[in-house]
């Protein structure tokens, strides 16, 4: 059994096949959400065994109807709740073992929300989810506080893990802990 993880999936939000970068680039290749869906599904199946943990760090779906799709994922599924996963518990139950407002793992702290920078002495380092195609900063003060990676953090969203949930093992190496 492996462990993974993914953020903002958003299965059935037609809006998020429009959003752009800050170049000015699509976020998503898709501009269907149901070619999005099937694709997210797809890469999700190629990745994740029936018996493997995922972690959905949030934003699942945009509309109740969606909510189907997650019957059609590989994995033994928990849910930490994104500011998007707004419907009730039982409309989640029968697809997540598990519904948290975070997990912690190896002392990583796993959110939707990365959280704020005074919490770093508590834990290892923050998986998180939310910021679809951007990182969380930190000035450089060597290259005159120009803004950098602050690589305790690790976004897992899906436009940073090639549309694909990640490994536990993966992310270690990311994170370098």
């Amino acid at each position: 059994m492996n462990t993974f993880f993914t953020a903002d999936t958003h299965f059935g939000h037609a809006g998020v096949c429009k959003f752009l970068r800050d170049d000015g680039t699509k976020l998503r290749p898709w501009d269907d959400p149901d070619e999005m869906d099937e694709d997210l599904v797809k890469y999700w199946n190629e990745t994740v065994r029936p018996n493997d943990k995922v972690y959905h760090l949030g934003d699942v779906v945009i509309n109740r109807k969606a909510l189907k799709t997650m019957a059609r994922l590989n994995g033994d599924k928990i849910l930490v709740k994104g500011n998007h996963d707004i419907f009730k518990l039982e409309d989640y139950t029968p697809y997540f073992r598990d519904i948290r407002a975070y997990a912690v793992l190896d002392n990583i702290l796993c959110s939707h929300i990365p959280v704020h920078p005074d919490s770093k002495g508590r834990f290892r380092a923050n998986v998180h989810g939310h910021l679809h195609s951007n990182i969380v900063c930190k000035p450089d003060i060597y290259r005159g506080g120009k803004p950098v990676r602050d690589h305790w953090y690790l976004c897992v969203s899906v436009e940073h893990t090639n549309f694909r949930p990640i490994s536990f093992e993966e992310i270690k190496k990311q994170l370098e802990v």
